[in-house]
C-alpha cells in the first residue's frame, strides 16, 4: 500500500513538472498603463469648455474631423475620429462627469498601424490649479498591438507604450497651445 502511494505521488510530481513550464509561458501580454499631464495657463472651466464635449476633438492637431452620435451620454455616445492621414478611430463614451470635468472612453476599432495597441481605454480630466491655471491629466490603459507571445518589435509592450505616450503628449501640447492662444 505504501509503495502505491509513493508511486502515485511520484507520478503526480512528474506530471506537474511536465505541465508547469508550459503554463508559465502560456500567458499573453500584460495590460499597460500610462499617465500624462500638462499645466495650462487658463482657468479649468475654460479648458473644460474646449475638451468637455466628447463629440468635438478639433483641439487635436492630428484629427481632421470628428463625427458622432449620442452627445455626452455614457454607454450611448460614440465618435469616429478621422485622422489627417485618413485613418479612422471609433470610440465609445463610458463615463461622463461634468462636475469633475472628466470623461472616460473605450476605443472600439483602431488599426495597429495607426496606434499599436488593443483594448485601449482612456480618461481625461481637467483639474483647477491655483492662480487661474489648470492641469489636464490623461490616463490610458491598453494591451500591446500583438496579443500573442513573441510580438514583433513594432507591436511590443515597449513600442505600444512609447506610441501612446507620444500621442497623449502631442495632444496635450496642442491643447495647451490652442487654449493659451485664446486666453
Amino acid at each position: 500500500m505504501r509503495g502505491n502511494k509513493m508511486k502515485a505521488l511520484y507520478l503526480a510530481g512528474m506530471a506537474l513538472a511536465l505541465v508547469a513550464p508550459s503554463v508559465a509561458f502560456a500567458h499573453g501580454p500584460t495590460r499597460q498603463k500610462t499617465t500624462k499631464s500638462i499645466e495650462i495657463n487658463a482657468p479649468a472651466a475654460k479648458v473644460w469648455r474646449v475638451i468637455g464635449n466628447f463629440q468635438d476633438m478639433n483641439w487635436c492637431e492630428d484629427v481632421a474631423k470628428t463625427t458622432g452620435t449620442g452627445g455626452n451620454e455614457p454607454n450611448t455616445a460614440t465618435r469616429v475620429l478621422t485622422l489627417k492621414g485618413g485613418a479612422t478611430v471609433k470610440e465609445d463614451l463610458t463615463r461622463y462627469e461634468p462636475k469633475e470635468m472628466l470623461y472616460g472612453y473605450f476605443t472600439d476599432k483602431i488599426d495597429v498601424k495607426v496606434l499599436p495597441v488593443n483594448d485601449y481605454s482612456g480618461v481625461i480630466q481637467v483639474q483647477a490649479e491655483p492662480g487661474d491655471k489648470s492641469k489636464v491629466v490623461w490616463e490610458a490603459a491598453f494591451y500591446r498591438g500583438y496579443m500573442n507571445n513573441d510580438p514583433p518589435p513594432e507591436l511590443s509592450d515597449a513600442a505600444s507604450l512609447k506610441a501612446v505616450n507620444t500621442l497623449l503628449q502631442t495632444r496635450l501640447d496642442a491643447l495647451k497651445k490652442k487654449i493659451e492662444a485664446m486666453h
